[in-house]
């Protein structure tokens, strides 16, 4: 088995934005409003069997390779325990935010399976890579408890000055990581370019519609805003809380081992490291993520250049999404290798093995969580 290259499956969506990440995968932008990229995907949006999926070069479904070899893919014989063979046990994407996304919240693994016949619930999480504006910041939780019947008036009102004047606000850099429990109202702002991970659905219930081209009857998962809501956490996220659930890493930090990007919290969900080998941006045209990834510079070192740094590291067998976030180098296996150069992304098999990242790259590794395919 050997890395799978991804080609761009960039999707329209509701919200604006997509400039950076079209740049930064080498494709045109043929709309406003793709602002979203979904990796080595074997889920497909919510009542739209095809969008999102991945395909790989020759048109076929990334998940029909999944499904021919599950255990090849995941290390497991019958896949994950989600829709059949082909669940990898988490979805990620990129998200290039042109505006304000609305405040929306996920279910909860136990509300989906009481309302929506899925083991999998939403927690997701971001590793910021580039910014914009004056004051870049996401929302996540409310700063205080609310009162349930006050909540449904004001989403039938679509008041979002009290929506976000009743959420934290946390302002953001490039590196750093975000974890949003399911069931927390959340919404990112406007310039903020990331990778998000997820648990493998497309389950979103929107509190605020009204500043997307989405409607208030596409806004519930078809189960009406009675029993949507009831999958709200109405309770406040308390500073302590809300402490356990950020992590920075700086987006320069070179080592020998692989770098945390999101924070503990996060682990029994997904996980994000990054692999960035010891180098010198003298020895091998490193850039920071946020030069690589922020449009105007994309790419680390010059093509067909010496690959420099040195160090090597190693990332243990299991499924993957690979993002080279910058620079270029090699992932390499027993028995085998291939380049690699900022903007390019890789589906890496559990049957690979152990696996290595060689050359002054920055690659952000995306795994399942620690003791996936067990959701207990």
């Amino acid at each position: 088995m050997q890395p799978v290259l991804m080609p761009p499956n960039i999707i329209d969506h509701f919200y604006r934005g997509g400039d950076r990440l079209t740049a930064f995968r080498g494709v045109p932008q043929h709309s406003p409003r793709t602002p979203e990229e979904w990796l080595a995907a074997t889920v497909h949006r919510a009542g739209e069997p095809e969008v999102g999926l991945s395909r790989l070069a020759d048109g076929s479904l990334f998940a029909k390779l999944v499904e021919a070899d599950p255990e090849g893919w995941t290390g497991f014989e019958h896949g994950g325990p989600g829709a059949g063979p082909a669940d990898t046990g988490l979805l990620v994407k990129f998200l290039d935010a042109g505006q304000r996304l609305p405040v929306h919240v996920h279910p909860t693994r136990s509300f989906a399976i009481a309302n929506l016949h899925s083991c999998y619930g939403k927690t997701e999480a971001w590793h910021i890579l580039d910014v914009r504006g004056d004051d870049p910041a996401v929302w996540v939780g409310f700063r205080e408890d609310v009162d349930e019947r006050e909540l449904a008036a004001r989403v039938d009102a679509q008041d979002s000055e009290w929506l976000l004047g009743h959420m934290n606000k946390i302002s953001v850099r490039p590196g750093d990581g975000i974890l949003v429990p399911a069931g927390q109202p959340h919404a990112t702002g406007a310039g903020i370019f990331l990778v998000e991970v997820q648990e493998p659905t497309d389950f979103s219930i929107l509190l605020e519609w009204s500043v997307t081209t989405a409607t208030r009857d596409e806004s519930h998962l078809d189960l009406g805003f009675e029993t949507a809501l009831r999958g709200v956490s109405h309770r406040a996220t308390g500073a302590d809380e809300l402490a356990s659930l950020l992590h920075h890493l700086d987006p320069g930090t070179r080592d020998g081992g692989l770098l945390r990007a999101l924070p503990a919290a996060a682990d029994p969900f997904f996980r994000v490291d990054v692999a960035a080998p010891g180098g010198s941006d003298e020895a091998g045209g490193v850039k920071a993520e946020s030069e690589a990834v922020g449009g105007e510079k994309v790419g680390g070192a010059k093509a067909g250049g010496e690959v420099a740094g040195g160090e090597v590291v190693s990332v243990p067998r299991g499924f993957a999404v690979a993002i080279v976030l910058a620079g270029q180098g090699e992932l390499g296996w027993s028995g085998g290798g291939v380049a690699i150069k900022s903007g390019e992304v890789f589906a890496i098999p559990a049957g690979l093995g152990d696996w290595t990242v060689t050359g002054p790259a920055r690659v952000a590794i995306c795994r399942p969580g620690v003791g996936w395919p067990d959701l207990t």
